[in-house]
């Protein structure tokens, strides 16, 4: 078995975290979010950005200490000492991650029915079969890829602000406005917070990052900084030019924001410009299931062919052709909100998980030379890692209760694997 190869460095791995969080969640969910927080829409990206800078700080902690493959299931299996609870979050990683690339191809594909014609589902299965090549050939022509998208996607977002910004406005607009009050802001938070997943998965490409104990912390921070600034400036623009009304029954709301100043022109180019934020949203997720699947393959986790190196391009690719064909399943999977918030549930969950990790590690394991600790300490306790572990609760009692049970649904499926796998190795 060989081992991966080290080609990242800090201006991609930046450029892969800014490209795994603006992909296709504001493109798609921004309407749906002003719809309930209204004029107020900024704010819930903020409470976001605040959410994800949390967790981005306790990934930060925990990379500089394990930076392996399969990173949630390590900081958990380390963190409480259990390959079970290890396992578990794990499989929700994963899962979470196919059911993402899945449900982005179909969001691609409906770009894609829009400006040719072509079946939904045809360029769905496209799309997961050209990025799957690309994730087995090598993580150095998938991070270029993911560059490439990721420049594109926020030149998309960068003409939204610009046109956003620079025409004058008929009447003041009031910012705070918002038709359902503080619990309008809270639901587009929970919403919005899938537009900021992604960066995580920064924590799975680690065996091949360059310097990763400094690496990675840095890209992490800048990724959710950067994506924040630009989030809060997309969603003040939008509503500068078209209202939360109208931006809320469009389904292809920043492509009907670009329309209102740059006519069908505007429409087009924000539409192709979404099919480079839809693509690079699958690529990513992709690269880190394919990554999950080796590293807990290599740990006896899963069966360990999944971690099986190929001599020429260095990835894992039976992972990459397994989570492949599981996504292919999945795009069979409809409504892109429903499924955003059974992922933001799950990834609720693991971030909880990882909070909570870095906090028992600092008594249980206080030993370990920490390269990056998260700031603000009492002693060992680390007080901002205690603030993520209460947002994510929070957050947890805000959805419904079919999302909840489908996650837990998940956990269960990730349970009754867990048991049989064992029994029979």
């Amino acid at each position: 078995m060989t081992s991966l190869s080290r080609h990242i460095g800090l201006f991609h791995l930046t450029m892969y975290g800014v490209g795994l969080i603006l992909g296709a969640g504001i493109y798609v969910l921004i309407g749906e979010a002003a719809g309930f927080a209204g004029n107020a829409l900024w704010i819930s990206f903020i409470l976001g950005g605040i959410v994800a800078t949390f967790a981005g700080l306790s990934y930060s902690e925990l990379t500089a200490l394990f930076p392996r493959a399969a990173a949630e299931y390590v900081f958990v299996k380390e963190g409480f000492r259990s390959n079970f609870i290890g396992f578990i979050v794990g499989w929700l990683t994963i899962l979470t991650s196919i059911i993402v690339a899945a449900t982005v191809a179909l969001g691609f594909g409906g770009y894609m029915e829009e400006l040719t014609n072509v079946p939904i589902l045809v360029s769905a299965l496209a799309i997961l079969g050209i990025l799957s090549f690309v994730n087995f050939i090598g993580i150095k022509e998938s991070a270029w890829a993911n560059t490439i998208f990721a420049i594109v996607t926020i030149g998309g977002l960068a003409i939204i602000i610009v046109i956003g910004f620079s025409f004058p406005v008929e009447a003041e607009i009031d910012y705070f406005e918002n038709p359902l009050g503080i619990n309008g802001i809270v639901l587009a938070f929970v919403l919005v917070f899938f537009a900021f997943i992604g960066f995580e998965d920064m924590a799975n490409v680690a065996e091949e990052v360059k310097k990763p104990r400094k690496t990675i912390p840095r890209g992490i921070m800048l990724s959710v900084l950067i994506t924040t600034i630009i989030y809060i400036l997309v969603s003040l623009a939008s509503i500068r030019i078209v209202g939360w009304e109208q931006l809320a029954e469009s389904s292809a709301p920043l492509a009907f924001v670009a329309e209102q100043r740059l006519g069908s022109q505007g429409h087009f180019v924000l539409s192709i410009i979404a099919l480079f934020a839809t693509a690079s949203t699958i690529l990513i997720t992709l690269v880190a299931g394919a990554r999950i699947f080796y590293g807990m393959a290599r740990d006896g986790s899963l069966p360990s062919k999944l971690a099986l190196i190929h001599h020429k391009t260095k990835t894992p690719w039976l992972a990459v052709i397994l989570i492949f064909v599981t996504a292919i399943g999945f795009s069979f999977i409809g409504d892109i909100v429903i499924v955003a918030n059974i992922v933001v549930f799950a990834v609720v969950v693991t971030f909880a998980m990882i909070n909570l990790a870095v906090i028992l590690l600092r008594y249980t394991r206080p030993e370990l030379e920490r390269p990056y600790r998260v700031p603000v300490n009492v002693g060992k306790f680390p007080i901002l890692p205690l603030f993520g572990l209460g947002a994510t609760i929070y957050m947890g009692f805000q959805f419904e209760l079919e999302i909840v049970l489908a996650g837990l649904g998940i956990l269960v499926s990730g349970v009754v694997f867990y048991f049989i796998y064992n029994k029979r190795k």
